[in-house]
C-alpha cells in the first residue's frame, strides 16, 4: 500500500478528543503551503483499517487548511495494540471516523488532561487488571 495516496479523511483516529492548546502551538509553526517541517504522522493497519498512532492533532490542524495528504510513516513501535483496539472502538462508538469527526470534539487542555487522559489511564488499568486476572 501506498502511504502518500492515504488522505487524511481515510485514517481512523485512535482518539475522540483532541486539545485545543496542542492546535494553537501546532498553528504557531504550521506552515499550509510549505510542509517541510511537517514531522510524518505515524499510522498502522490496525483489523483491517488505517489507524493513526499519534499526530492527531497536527492531521487536525491540516484537515483544517484543507490539506488532504500529509507526510505518513508507517509505525514500526512495539505498542499495545490491544489498547489501541479500544482506543479505536471507543471512537468509532462515538462516531469518530475521520478527523473531519473531531468537529465539537475540541478541549480546552484542562479539560483534555481530564476527559482524554482521565478516559485512557482508566482503560489502560482496566486492561492491566483484566490481564492479571487471565494469568
Amino acid at each position: 500500500m501506498d502511504i502518500n495516496k492515504i488522505a487524511l479523511i481515510d485514517i481512523q483516529p485512535s482518539q475522540f478528543y483532541v486539545s485545543e492548546e496542542k492546535i494553537l502551538n501546532i498553528k504557531k509553526w504550521f506552515d499550509p503551503n510549505n510542509l517541510s517541517n511537517f514531522t510524518p504522522i505515524p499510522i498502522k493497519e490496525l483489523d483491517g483499517r488505517i489507524i493513526f498512532t499519534d499526530g492527531h492533532t497536527r492531521a487536525w490542524v491540516a484537515f483544517l487548511y484543507g490539506i488532504s495528504y500529509v507526510p505518513l510513516v508507517w509505525d514500526e513501535d512495539e505498542m499495545d495494540w490491544e489498547a489501541y483496539q479500544i482506543c479505536v472502538d471507543a471512537c468509532i462508538k462515538r462516531c469518530v471516523y475521520s478527523v473531519a469527526d473531531f468537529q465539537g470534539r475540541i478541549l480546552s487542555g484542562h479539560d483534555y488532561k481530564i476527559k482524554w487522559n482521565g478516559w485512557c489511564d482508566k482503560m489502560h488499568a482496566e486492561l492491566e487488571a483484566q490481564r492479571k486476572a487471565v494469568t
